[in-house]
């Protein structure tokens, strides 16, 4: 599909919280943006956030095996403080944890990178530790969204759009989609939102609209 055919749309909220509902919020604020042919996109930080699915560093207590294990992240990964690898182990499991990061360790040693997070459970990959998001949660650890691909089902019946999606974009060229509605090719949208068009701080853009997607899409089918 050619990209150029489409357009990306960035939509400003309020600050979120875990008092809302991601689904009325963007009916909210995109009912008159959002056409049949488009696709809805909304940042996973903020979906997880209106699931409540945020901690604050204090409120958990860090074992002597995070503290540990922290010290083998790169400083700017998630996992690096002790309170990110806790939030993990509490996730995903402390031996669940522990056995990734031995084995991703060896992988490391024959030139084999990824395992850590391959082994550890998705939730290890997408912790956001604090600083990692918009403020004032700046000051909490945000978990992966529960359930994106229902997220983004939702989003598509209550909007009538073409389809809808929950994505996990940086600005190191980085973007995953963690969840879409039935039909939407995940690397696809991965390519278009490539360049992070969402703004989770002070732009307070964390939904994105894909302009005329199924038009395009039929283009190049057609």
């Amino acid at each position: 599909m050619a990209v150029g055919k489409i357009e990306l749309v960035p939509i400003k909220t309020r600050i979120l919280t875990d008092k809302d509902d991601i689904v009325e919020i963007i009916e909210s604020y995109g009912r008159d943006i959002v056409g049949k042919n488009d696709i809805v996109s909304v940042a996973e930080s903020v979906v997880a956030i209106t699931q409540g699915r945020i901690v604050r560093p204090e409120e958990l207590q860090p074992c002597f095996l995070a503290k540990v294990l922290s010290r083998f992240v790169p400083q700017k990964g998630s996992l690096a403080s002790y309170y990110g690898m806790q939030a993990a182990m509490d996730a995903e499991g402390k031996w669940r944890v522990f056995f990734a990061m031995v084995v991703g360790m060896l992988a490391k040693l024959v030139g084999i990178s990824g395992v850590f997070y391959r082994l550890a459970g998705k939730q290890a990959a997408l912790i956001d530790d604090v600083t990692g998001t918009m403020p004032p949660f700046d000051k909490h650890i945000v978990y992966g969204p529960q359930d994106p691909d229902g997220v983004a089902e939702q989003i598509k019946a209550r909007l009538g759009c073409y389809g809808a999606a929950v994505a996990d974009v940086n600005d190191l060229k980085r973007a995953a989609i963690l969840g879409t509605s039935t039909g939407l090719d995940p690397q696809q949208l991965s390519r278009i939102l490539i360049d992070n068009p969402f703004g989770n701080a002070s732009q307070m853009t964390p939904i994105v609209v894909i302009k005329n997607y199924a038009m395009a899409e039929r283009a190049v089918q057609g």
